[in-house]
């Protein structure tokens, strides 16, 4: 059952580092499940925007467009920061998410929608950090989907490649698909599959 912010006392709410993004401290307390407050708490909040990710899927050859770029988080964590991910994107003032999956879909990718479909959302990491993902199925012709895409201006450096459905799940499987939204996002569509070819084709 959703809490409501009722159930949150914000004593203080500092921003403690403003770059790109913004790192907020918050000293608070909420309500427990035994009933009462807690002790007061204090958690640092990394404040990020919003964001929408998008599955390019197409129904008819039954492929899927992926994108591979290099990560800096994942270089932090000690893992290959070259990632394999479906079209993701910062949702900005006065963009739905719908907007910010079509216009991804194309920077990233070089892909027209053909239509479109929201999967549901995820919170990546909530314990520190307040980005929400939307996620989207985006029906897509994946014939000649390849090479190399992304904005000079915002340094990207994405390859594109089509693969059937088959062969991205058995990536999923063996590991080699480790961001949050593709995963969720592959995971559904091996799921609706068949629903999916069925109203798309």
């Amino acid at each position: 059952m959703a809490r409501k912010h009722r159930d949150v006392e914000v004593i203080t709410r500092d921003t403690v580092f403003q770059g790109t993004f913004r790192v907020d401290r918050y000293r608070l307390k909420h309500r427990t499940f035994a009933g009462g407050w807690s002790e007061e708490l204090s958690r640092e909040v990394f404040e990020r925007k919003h964001a929408a990710a998008l599955l390019p899927y197409d129904p008819v050859r039954d492929e899927v467009v992926l994108i591979e770029q290099f990560r800096a988080g994942a270089y932090a964590a000690g893992r290959d920061p070259w990632l394999i991910e479906c079209v993701a994107g910062l949702i900005e003032g006065g963009e739905t998410p719908e907007d910010v999956a079509r216009r991804e879909t194309l920077e990233e990718s070089g892909l027209k929608l053909l239509g479109l479909e929201r999967i549901g959302g995820i919170f990546a990491s909530p314990g520190a950090v307040s980005e929400f993902v939307d996620i989207f199925l985006g029906r897509v012709d994946a014939a000649g989907a390849g090479g190399l895409h992304g904005l000079d201006r915002e340094h990207e450096d994405i390859r594109v490649f089509a693969c059937p459905v088959h062969e991205a799940i058995d990536l999923l499987s063996e590991g080699h698909i480790l961001v949050g939204h593709t995963v969720v996002a592959l995971q559904w569509l091996a799921i609706h599959r068949d629903d999916v070819r069925q109203r798309w084709t």
